[in-house]
């Protein structure tokens, strides 16, 4: 499936070869060996391959940036040969980051694919070359597979949905296709293979970006459950909506909750794939210390909010190049001597830069403003686009279309009102149209960020030499920004006229507004965005998202990783050490030498799943507990948060069963016996405070109830919307504490409830009261087993854990307190699910009833 790689040197040297995965050779985990690989200064700027870089055999800090595109550009030599020429793309993100960071301590490693193709027969050559001198280990596809996975899959599909394009028909957008699906996952399974070669799992961080590599996560985190990974989405984020339509979209997800940290550019796209967790997966985040976080089978994956930034430096020194200033001079003589004021766009051309709409809001200044006809002139700047179909081409056509309607209504000699530049311009050049724009405009209809506006801001600031060209004084720096709302720079730049850029009308009265501003308003708006520009540039972003990343990986050495489920729906499961799965003949041989055993048990997603509709207990059930119960060497309860008029009626045929009804409130030790209260006696007339509050959220959160227990009220969303359920339930959480501030009670939330109930009632009263009466007995226990499953069972697994070194167990007890899955939990031990509960139980009540018939 991938061609030839770059061959580890040793082997060179050998003459041996090797194999990994896909590949036929491998590439040498770079540092390793000592001086192995070449290194290259970070400060140097020769990009001529022909350097001569010094050995290094240090150990530095090092971080494997991987994305699809290398920050690489190739071409042919010109002598004809079939040698190639490589440099540093200076306008990559990538690039960027790595100047950004500014540090000599760190490493950084590019994994990616380059433009042009290789052939096969070159491939090793450039794979050395790239990775000698550039650090760069390059990712040779076919070029169908390429086809497919590139222009098929991430452009016809990922693309437009991101963008919130759905394709109710084959027009609009590709519909999805299974094997464009298939190469896009071979293609991030390749990857996952070149980063398999290079990476040294326990040191190296892994910075994965943008959608073309989602899946990647996964096959990384199957191989190397530690490893420290990051991921970063420069596109949107389609609201849940949207999202869902996707057919893989769970696969996706939980493809990116195998990285450690996932990055948006503004909050609105991290409130969607939040969203969508908690919709499609069932999972729910929090914030803590102003991290958000997703607990995901043990790990906490974090959720990074922070816009990309610009280089600062390389602007700078663009600005400062004698070709700039040339080039902003001849604008000044075409544009400012001839009386003329610039409007300037700079965008892609594709459907959801929104070129035609600005084009058409021009149209609409000129009419309503007839004024500004002959003087204001729009200088659009269409770079290529990156994708390719008719969609482009039509983009194409109306644009061309809507400048000559313009022109040939509006223009007159020497005056056209619409420039439109189509050649691809020198970055130099597009600087000097910022520098001499009076004002920039940005009206994509959906952007992931878009740092058009950023690059505008600080090329207005310009330099002395610039400012004498323009005629400026160094304290009247002014600039105006009329940009998207849907863009992700929009939310940073408060000081820029916001608009919807489907409002024609609005757009046209957002440039008239910007073209009559005062100066004075201009300069405090650009000296606003100035100082936020220049201090969040991409080495800002860079640094904060690599520290964040350091932060949550912290405690990998402490946990215990081990891998569940197979192909995309693999994940790992980090816990702590002690913390281990109830293995069967542990506890059945616990159980069969101990003669003095307490056991506690949970009902509800314990005994009985919670997805059931039907609640009530089963013929097995009782049968297997009426066994444990006629064991004389056991005492047992049943705890549950349920009333003890609907436990009484479930649990009838158990004659000596123990129930604790309300989390333990009512307690009685057989079906005989008189209940009992665990607590003070209460006064329920907080209730009449309490109900109303819950009558008024239930009426408007469609789907919620309310339980009314003796001394107990609880309000259930377990039938409502997932979000607005949780938003009402913090609200209604907030409210109850509030009215009920000085009432003996308590108000907690649980899965999908919450519940206010007396002060001090808790299970882990029921397993005191158990070990006590057992004491009293003179039977302290050698054998406590107690299982439940959510917040409320905490308390439980607290109080006989704390009793292992008194008086209340036997000196030796075998204790087992038992969580239901694998999460964060005061046990020591966990069950999978409420099946492998019933089957330990029963194993139980097999060896009971052995006892019992002899």
């Amino acid at each position: 499936m991938v061609s030839r790689s770059y061959s580890n040197l040793l082997e060179l040297a050998s003459g041996e070869s090797s194999s990994f995965g896909l590949m036929n050779r491998t590439i040498p985990r770079i540092m390793t060996v000592a001086g192995l690989i070449s290194d290259v200064d970070d400060d140097e700027h020769e990009n001529s391959v022909c350097s001569d870089p010094s050995s290094s055999s240090v150990q530095r800090e090092r971080i494997i940036i991987v994305a699809n595109q290398l920050p690489i550009r190739a071409q042919r030599k010109p002598d004809g040969n079939k040698n190639w020429f490589f440099t540093w793309d200076e306008n990559s993100l990538l690039l960027q980051l790595k100047y950004g960071l500014g540090d000599d301590d760190t490493e950084v490693i590019y994994i990616g694919c380059l433009k042009e193709e290789v052939h096969p027969n070159e491939q090793d050559e450039v794979s050395q070359i790239l990775l000698e001198t550039f650090k760069c280990v390059p990712t040779f596809l076919p070029n169908d597979l390429f086809t497919r996975y590139y222009h098929g899959f991430c452009k016809q599909q990922l693309w437009p949905l991101f963008h919130y394009m759905l394709p109710l028909s084959p027009d609009l957008g590709g519909r999805f296709n299974r094997s464009l699906w298939q190469a896009y996952v071979s293609v991030n399974k390749i990857f996952a293979d070149r980063i398999m070669e290079v990476i040294n799992p326990e040191d190296d961080c892994v910075w994965i970006h943008d959608y073309h590599l989602m899946v990647l996560p996964t096959f990384l985190r199957k191989r190397f459950n530690r490893v420290k990974l990051g991921f970063f989405l420069h596109s949107p984020f389609p609201s849940s909506e949207i999202y869902k339509t996707l057919p893989i979209r769970e696969e996706l997800l939980r493809a990116l909750l195998n990285s450690d940290l996932i990055g948006f550019h503004t909050f609105d796209y991290a409130r969607h794939f939040l969203s969508c967790c908690s919709r499609m997966l069932g999972l729910t985040y929090e914030s803590k210390r102003g991290y958000i976080g997703i607990e995901y089978y043990g790990r906490t994956v974090s959720i990074k909010i922070l816009p990309v930034g610009i280089h600062m430096g390389q602007l700078q020194s663009v600005l400062s190049m004698a070709k700039t200033e040339e080039k902003v001079c001849e604008l000044v003589k075409q544009f400012s001597d001839q009386g003329k004021t610039m409007l300037l766009g700079v965008d892609d051309m594709d459907i959801f830069k929104g070129i035609s709409l600005k084009l058409l809001a021009m149209e609409q200044l000129l009419i309503q403003h007839p004024e500004c006809q002959g003087k204001v002139v729009l200088v659009q700047i269409a770079n290529p686009a990156r994708g390719k179909g008719r969609d482009v081409k039509e983009v194409q056509a109306e644009t061309k279309a809507t400048v000559k309607r313009i022109n040939e209504t509006f223009g007159k000699p020497g005056y056209d009102p619409v420039i439109l530049i189509e050649e691809p311009l020198r970055f130099y050049e597009r600087v000097a149209y910022y520098v001499v724009a009076e004002c920039c405009l940005v009206t994509a209809v959906r952007d992931g960020m878009n740092l058009i506006p950023y690059e505008y801001i600080i090329s207005r600031q310009g330099n002395e030499k610039l400012d004498k060209v323009l005629r400026l004084g160094s304290s009247h720096k002014k600039s105006m920004l009329v940009v998207s709302e849907f863009i992700g720079c929009s939310p940073s730049l408060s000081g820029a006229i916001r608009v919807n850029p489907w409002n024609i009308d609005a757009v046209a009265d957002a440039m008239d507004s910007a073209l009559e501003m005062a100066d004075s308003e201009k300069q405090l708006r650009h000296e606003k965005h100035y100082r936020y520009v220049s201090t969040h540039d991409v080495g800002y972003w860079a640094r904060s998202f690599l520290q964040d990343l350091e932060r949550t990986c912290r405690d990998h050495v402490r946990r215990r990783w081990w891998g569940i489920g197979f192909g995309l729906s693999f994940r790992v499961v980090a816990l702590d050490p002690n913390f281990k799965k109830l293995s069967m003949e542990h506890i059945v041989s616990a159980y069969k030498r101990t003669t003095s055993r307490a056991i506690l048990l949970d009902y509800d997603g314990t005994l009985m799943p919670q997805a059931c509709i039907d609640k009530s207990p089963t013929s097995n059930s009782i049968k297997m507990l009426n066994t444990l119960c006629r064991d004389n060497n056991n005492m047992l309860f049943l705890v549950s948060a349920r009333s003890r008029k609907t436990l009484t009626e479930w649990f009838s045929p158990c004659e000596n069963l123990g129930i604790a009804a309300e989390h333990g409130y009512f307690l009685r030790l057989k079906r005989d016996a008189e209940w009992e209260t665990c607590g003070p006696a209460t006064d329920c007339s907080w209730k009449q405070i309490a109900e109303p509050v819950m009558k008024l959220y239930t009426e408007t959160t469609d789907g919620s109830t309310i339980e009314d227990k003796e001394t107990s009220l609880v309000w259930s969303y377990e039938d409502a919307d997932p979000d607005f359920g949780s938003c009402q339930a913090k609200e209604l959480l907030d409210h109850l504490e509030s009215v009920l501030a000085n009432e003996p009670v308590t108000v907690k939330s649980g899965q999908n409830i919450v519940e206010v109930k007396p002060q001090g009632v808790s299970k882990g009263l029921v397993a005191k009261r158990l070990l006590s009466t057992m004491q009293g007995k003179g039977m302290s226990p050698d054998f406590v087993l107690c299982i439940g499953d959510d917040r409320s069972d905490e308390d439980m697994f607290e109080v006989i854990t704390s009793s292992m070194a008194t008086p209340s167990m036997a000196p030796r007890a075998e204790v087992f307190a038992c969580t239901v899955g694998r999460k964060p939990s005061k046990a020591k031990y966990y069950l999978d699910d409420t099946a492998e509960i019933e089957r330990l139980v029963q194993g139980l009540a097999c060896v009971s009833e052995q006892t019992v018939l002899f």
